[in-house]
């Protein structure tokens, strides 16, 4: 692992070494320009992109399908002090273009977008123009399981290889099968890219059923007895409201 890599976890993140995961996945990326990764939820996959992208001349391009996502990582970035511009939302033309020239000449280290914005004329015609280093696709498997019908523009990010045909690339997701792999392989012309696979086991995790005639009754005994927080979830919005007035 380069050292510099190292010091830049250390000084934005205070870690003093990458989880094995999060090293292999880096590795290969280095080592082989491509790499898809496929972590469990929790595992830390955002680091995987964003330290290579402090540590890569240019910027990071970073394909994300969910704007809650995006604001998310980019706050948590910011309070690092790492810049980092996202074009997700509703923005007029000219903050678009003053976004983009920040790209450009502001020294800003990530650039969030969705699949959808990608597919705008002006957008590709700037983004053509930006020193692109890493394209990293987050939740990759929106390519297989929402590209078909729900967000069709997720089928067209094999563009990105061609105009940034020397930018290293990483996709990642916690879920993919087989299949769905295959199709990101696919989706991305990318059929060569390595696949680093943690493991999925999550021993602090189990699954109990409970047959019952009367839920908020075995819902009330197991909030008595665990006392933590809790998620439960419902049918219907009446149902929340149902419950919400019972607890």
């Amino acid at each position: 692992m380069h050292e510099n890599l190292i010091h830049i976890l250390q000084k934005y993140w205070g870690y003093t070494s990458f989880r094995p995961s999060q090293k292999a996945v880096i590795e290969t990326l280095y080592h082989k320009n491509k790499v898809i990764g496929l972590l469990p939820t929790g595992a830390g996959k955002s680091i995987c992109f964003q330290v290579p992208a402090i540590a890569e001349p240019g910027i990071c391009l970073v394909v994300s399908p969910l704007i809650a996502l995006m604001q998310d990582q980019q706050e948590s970035l910011k309070k690092r002090g790492i810049k980092t511009i996202n074009l997700s939302g509703n923005i007029s033309h000219a903050e678009l273009n003053q976004q983009l020239d920040n790209c450009l000449y502001g020294n800003y280290k990530l650039l969030y977008i969705s699949p959808e914005r990608l597919q705008n004329s002006i957008v590709q015609e700037r983004l053509a123009s930006l020193p692109v280093s890493i394209i990293a696709i987050d939740e990759a498997h929106c390519i297989s399981e929402w590209g078909t019908d729900f967000r069709p523009a997720y089928k067209k990010l094999a563009q990105l290889t061609e105009v940034f045909p020397k930018a290293k690339l990483i996709a990642l997701t916690a879920t993919a099968t087989p299949k769905v792999v295959a199709d990101i392989k696919t989706s991305l012309a990318i059929p060569e890219a390595p696949v680093v696979k943690a493991s999925f086991a999550r021993p602090n995790i189990f699954f109990s059923v409970f047959k019952t005639e009367n839920k908020h009754e075995i819902l009330r005994k197991f909030l008595l007895k665990n006392t933590g927080v809790s998620i439960i979830y419902v049918r219907s919005r009446k149902n929340t409201h149902d419950l919400s007035d019972f607890l």
